[in-house]
């Protein structure tokens, strides 16, 4: 049954490439066109079917059955350069001779990914709702693997999370409670090339010696568990107020991680866990005339989740603010967030609780995983096709960050990244 699950879910992933980047770390803004066009606003206003994975207590805004499908076609535009010169004979680690320089900068190839999405709510009677559900929801990756990106080392990263879900509301006087439990799938593969001047710098040995590259990777790893979602709402007048949480769900990639910090000399790493962290939030919403002003706040947990605490991720506290002008036959919309990078620049002496030096932590999270954009606007849209069907746009876009750390030989490691992605959505009611 697991197998064939995992089947499934691959070929829904067939439909896009095979990375995905995300904007809050490593989680997208929004889950549907309409949250996504309000900059992922959706905790305290209701977005119809698609509530189902942002706040499943406001599916009760389905008139009776509901049905949204559609995907985001997000295009990330990362690049890197790294400083590996190797010439320590100016009383480095490694004494002469010099082994030359493997500095480069490069476009990571990871630039365009398919994100699918799915959503069903029904009304089973004035005080049960019911919906299913299919969800990209997040997902990192780059894309170096041209052999003259030597200062890349050739990485090629790559995570993934899809997820089921099945929303059961319960509503009575304005109040709602929900439930979603959630089957999620994950894979991640992580592999680069450590040249053989590297391998001789990591581990100060036999200097003189000419190498080949050194590959570094297990191969694609993948994983089933179980999460769940709960989600709360009251409705008074013209005023939503609603507040979820996200359970932490701890997922197992066997060999990807220990593997790939073995290759920077970390002989007792066998952590293989990232788990997808919890999250907190509340959010609130006023409807005057045709108009709709939202606000949320979450947290994303991730320095409690198993994998990303190790490379010193921090928690995130995500705002965000959205605006819709709604009529019969159309809507506008627009939103703003922001969130704090959770990867920052580390410079502590020896190594951290897991082995890790800080010039790996950098290296990994800068040039594998560059979770670093903060800000994010957005615009959307909805006409009306017919008085079932109707169709959501929604455009949004994250201004380019620069960062510089220094990396595993204490050189300047540089990543620039922005974002851009298209969302699309068809909606039939019935």
């Amino acid at each position: 049954m697991k197998k064939t699950i995992k089947l499934a879910v691959v070929a829904a992933l067939a439909l896009g490439t095979t990375s995905a980047f995300a904007t809050n770390g490593a989680a997208l803004i929004g889950m549907g066109a309409e949250a996504r066009g309000m900059a992922g606003t959706g905790i305290g206003i209701a977005h119809g079917a698609e509530s189902a994975l942002t706040n499943p207590a406001l599916i009760t805004s389905v008139e009776k059955t509901e049905i949204s499908f559609g995907g985001t076609l997000f295009m990330p535009d990362v690049s890197n350069s790294n400083s590996l010169n190797l010439d320590f004979s100016q009383g480095g680690t490694v004494p002469a001779p010099n082994y030359g320089d493997l500095t480069s900068s490069a476009d990571s190839a990871a630039d365009m990914s398919m994100i699918p999405e799915v959503s069903l709510a029904t009304k089973i009677n004035n005080n049960f709702y019911v919906g299913i559900g299919m969800w990209g929801t997040g997902g990192m990756g780059v894309d170096y693997r041209e052999p003259e990106n030597t200062g890349q080392m050739s990485m090629v990263t790559n995570l993934q999370l899809m997820q089921f879900g099945v929303p059961l509301a319960f509503t009575t006087n304005g109040f709602t409670v929900a439930v979603t439990p959630i089957l999620q799938y994950g894979s991640l593969d992580i592999n680069y090339q450590m040249d053989g001047a590297l391998v001789d710098a990591m581990y100060q040995q036999n200097p003189g010696t000419t190498q080949r590259p050194v590959t570094v990777g297990s191969g694609v790893a993948q994983d089933l568990k179980f999460g769940y979602n709960i989600g709360l709402a009251y409705e008074v007048g013209a005023i939503t107020l609603g507040a979820i949480y996200k359970s932490q769900i701890d997922m197992e990639y066997n060999y990807v991680l220990s593997n790939a910090v073995q290759g920077f000399g970390v002989q007792n790493y066998t952590n293989n866990k990232l788990s997808t962290p919890a999250e907190l939030g509340v959010g609130a919403s006023y409807t005057f005339g045709g108009n709709a002003i939202a606000i949320d706040y979450k947290q994303i947990k991730w320095s409690d989740a198993e994998g990303y605490k190790d490379f010193e991720w921090d928690d995130q506290n995500v705002v965000s603010v959205g605006y819709e002008y709604r009529t019969k036959g159309w809507a506008l919309r627009a939103g703003y967030n922001y969130a704090t990078s959770p990867i920052s620049e580390q410079t502590y002496a020896g190594t951290n609780s897991v082995g890790l030096t800080a010039g790996t932590v950098n290296t990994f999270n800068l040039l594998g995983f560059p979770g670093i954009v903060e800000t994010h606007y957005a615009i959307g849209g909805t006409y009306a096709l017919s008085e079932q069907t109707s169709l959501d746009l929604a455009f949004t876009y994250a201004p380019e960050v620069t960062e510089t750390y220094k990396n595993f030989l204490g050189q300047d490691i540089t990543t620039k990244h922005s974002q851009t992605g298209a969302s699309a959505q068809l909606n039939f009611n019935f």
